[in-house]
């Protein structure tokens, strides 16, 4: 049966380390992950962000989204800001000391600093005895990680005794593997002109500390036992030193081999090869050798291939060999130990059934580290990283808390809401803050743009007139006078894209032109908005949304205040405050105090409408449903039930009764609404609870929420579109722009009077 791909909520991931076609283990390695990552979840994006060594740089595959430059800390901090906009959910980082500029690879912390989204580390290098400068790199790159992984036992060891890492945030995650078949090594011999031949291998970036020259040492008295072994030495020397010291090395294993006079044995295969090419070299292989110098090594690809595709291997007994070739997987010699070495060779080929055993074991061990496997562990890593970040206070961050700063809020800024607003009207959509054409425009953004122009004229804005004029403009135009309706998109050449518009959108241009006949001065606005109240009133009864009505209640709430002798506008609100009380009564529980069976979108805008009525019909039955109903949303919508922050019902599946409720994505014009009901239960209460949970909703913008991440944008006047389970997202489009300052227009208006005085006549 074939492999399905996963699933996975991880929309965007970035690998950062170096990438094929770069000559090293690390690119080798981020490659593969990248690639695994990506054929297993499907629904997700990977790209790379390699670091070069060289001014020219690679030739990258189309993956690679941006190239750092190793030795200019500048290009690191461009790559963060690259990140940063382009909706990155998960940064994967691999980190080796030795692949990054400045001291000790410092560079890179210039990088996590300025990141928003979760970081895990992939640790490819862990000193037991670092020097100041490689510890104070390591714990710095620790503390800037979500989520570290390591590779080995061990590895988790020293993070935990040397650097103090809490155990919790470590990962073991074995080093991937390509999934090969368990074959004789007879098979692929042909291929290599070596077929009847025992076959020694060692692969890899050649380099001094690889301990070569051992082996070749230890080749006599193998070759005296068994005279049709070959060593196949696989791979071109090492970009660095081949830089620095041309082939030295090289050279010197060669004269080494014709020295113990067994040239005629050693193969040198001078080639970086393709993952299908060495899959073929390893299959050939009876014996495969690593004979490091360092015992400082914690990971080994090369050795993680072996082991995984059944080979006999023989190592010194550096961390990884150690901990990997346990338990009979493999067989460990003494470093700088020729002769040691060639005992172990000659005791696996005397022993035929003990090196296929020893075959079978590392083949079995192996089946937990194929890349699929790999990657399904990586995954589940990045999940606990998004999740951890939703509880993750950055350090230093407060967020400002209103009930201990009073009068304390933002200052108006408009600057977005123009950019945001052309002849035409008010754009939908922005990528960060630019204006998103292709998005057009709506019907329900200019309604509430028309809302907000009516509290800065009620504040004295000298803005408001003309900002008023342009939406209201809109909304004349959007009337379909045929159907009743207002249109709802239309494009940015000024084509609608259907008749009529939503229910929802037809009820809040309804309350948008209520609010202006309410509260406006401007007779020009007033006889405009008269004219189109008047005649979109009735369809409003022909809709089915419990939203539309809430949105056209309040809209004539508002309307009332200035034309209260309206008897056809009193008979609306009593049919719709009717349907309204009617649902509530219906689905009413102990348990469950509201109008449906689930919460979905702008929740308080119901008890808000409901609220109004009762006040103004009057209705004591609506007054006491609509208290009882918002004062059990304010509860739900609260972190814990009784001090905590607001968290408003998430769109990522709502809240159905008697289910799990989303936390996430969270969106500002809940918020709003909250803002908007509470204040209106203060008004006709006067409980000072009401103000406070207001301001609780509020200070969600201002960074008092589940992230601890401001979603207002005090350089821009803007506000981000919601708030991911990591991270703001940084587009700041119309409704939430809108939505933020709606809830501070009204706050401000709140604080200009007492309750009593904010409580209009009837």
């Amino acid at each position: 049966m074939a492999h399905r791909p996963t699933e996975s909520v991880i929309n965007r991931i970035a690998f950062i380390g170096n990438y094929l076609p770069r000559q090293c283990g690390i690119a080798t390695f981020t490659t593969d992950l990248c690639e695994a990552v990506a054929a297993e979840y499907r629904g997700t994006t990977c790209i790379a962000l390699p670091v070069n060594d060289t001014a020219e740089g690679y030739d990258y595959p189309t993956r690679v989204r941006f190239e750092l430059i190793e030795k200019d800390v500048d290009s690191y901090l461009r790559a963060a800001d690259f990140l940063n906009i382009n909706n990155v959910d998960m940064v994967s980082l691999q980190f080796e000391y030795g692949i990054f500029g400045g001291r000790t690879g410092s560079h890179i912390l210039a990088l996590l600093r300025e990141l928003r989204m979760p970081i895990i580390t992939t640790l490819h290098t862990i000193l037991r005895e670092p020097n100041p400068d490689q510890r104070r790199v390591m714990e710095a790159t620790a503390a800037l990680s979500d989520r570290l992984v390591v590779m080995s036992g061990r590895g988790a060891e020293f993070l935990r005794e040397i650097y103090k890492v809490s155990p919790e945030k470590i990962d073991v995650i074995p080093h991937g593997i390509p999934d090969v078949p368990f074959v004789d090594p007879s098979f692929h011999k042909d291929r290599f002109g070596i077929e009847g031949k025992i076959v020694l291998l060692s692969f890899g970036l050649l380099s001094a500390n690889k301990g070569i020259e051992n082996v070749i040492a230890a080749l006599p008295a193998i070759v005296a036992r068994y005279p049709n072994v070959v060593y196949l030495i696989l791979g071109v020397t090492h970009p660095h030193v081949i830089q620095h010291e041309g082939e030295t090395y090289r050279l010197s294993l060669q004269w080494l081999a014709q020295e113990k006079g067994v040239e005629a044995n050693v193969i040198f295969y001078n080639r970086f090869v393709s993952l299908e090419e060495l899959n073929e070299f390893i299959g050939a292989a009876d014996i495969y050798i690593t004979p490091y110098l360092n015992v400082q090594q914690i990971a080994s690809g090369t050795l993680a291939y072996t082991v995984g595709a059944g080979k006999a291997v023989i190592s010194t007994p550096y961390w990884y060999a150690e901990e990997l070739l346990a338990d009979g997987r493999g067989a460990l010699v003494p470093f700088k130990d020729p002769a040691a070495l060639a005992d172990q060779v000659i005791d696996l080929l005397d022993n035929e059934a003990k090196r296929h055993a020893m075959r079978k074991r590392a083949y079995m061990f192996g089946r937990d580290m194929i890349w699929p496997e790999v990657a399904r562990r990586y995954m589940e890593s990045f999940e606990r990283a998004r999740a951890e970040r939703r509880h993750f206070v950055p350090p230093g961050f407060t967020a400002r808390v209103l009930d201990q700063h009073p009068g304390e809020l933002p200052p108006l800024k408009l600057d977005h809401l123009r950019h945001m607003t052309d002849e035409t009207g008010m754009l939908q959509h922005a990528i960060f803050t630019v204006p998103n054409y292709r998005e057009g425009y709506t019907t329900d953004d200019n309604a509430r743009a028309l809302m907000v122009s009516a509290l800065l004229e009620a504040l004295g804005s000298g803005d408001a007139l003309e900002l008023a004029s342009r939406y209201l403009a809109f909304i004349w135009y959007a009337f379909n006078t045929e159907t009743g309706r207002f249109r709802n998109f239309m494009d940015y050449r000024r084509h609608w894209l259907e008749p009529g518009g939503s229910d929802d959108s037809h009820g809040r241009a309804l309350w948008a032109l209520g609010t202006v006949l309410g509260r406006s001065n401007a007779a020009a606005l007033q006889s405009m908005a008269g004219r189109v109240f008047e005649q979109a009133l009735p369809a409003i009864l022909d809709t089915s949304s419990p939203r539309a009505w809430a949105f056209a209640l309040i809209g004539i709430h508002e309307y009332l205040q200035r034309f209260a002798g309206d008897r056809r506008a009193g008979q609306v609100r009593e049919e719709l405050a009717g349907r309204l009380m009617a649902l509530y009564r219906i689905n009413r529980t102990d348990e469950w105090r509201w109008f449906e069976p689930g919460l979905t979108y702008c929740n308080a805008a119901l008890p808000h409408a409901l609220l109004m009525c009762g006040q103004s019909m009057p209705n004591a039955a609506m007054t006491e449903a609509a208290l009882e109903s918002l004062g059990w949303l304010s509860k739900v919508q609260r972190a814990d039930a009784d001090t905590g922050h607001f968290v408003p019902i998430g769109s990522n599946g709502f809240y159905v009764r008697g289910g799990t409720r989303a936390r996430f994505d969270q969106q500002p014009v809940e918020a709003q609404a909250m803002v908007s009901a509470c204040l209106e239960a203060f008004r006709l209460t006067g409980d000072k609870r009401w103000r406070k949970e207001a301001r609780r909703a509020f200070e969600w913008f201002l960074g008092r929420n589940d992230l601890n991440l401001p979603i207002y944008d005090p350089t821009t006047g803007g506000c981000r579109d919601g708030l991911h389970p990591d991270r703001a997202n940084e587009n700041q489009g119309a409704e939430s722009t809108l939505a933020f300052l709606q809830a501070l227009l009204e706050l401000r208006l709140a604080e200009n009077a007492p309750p009593s005085m904010e409580v209009r006549p009837q």
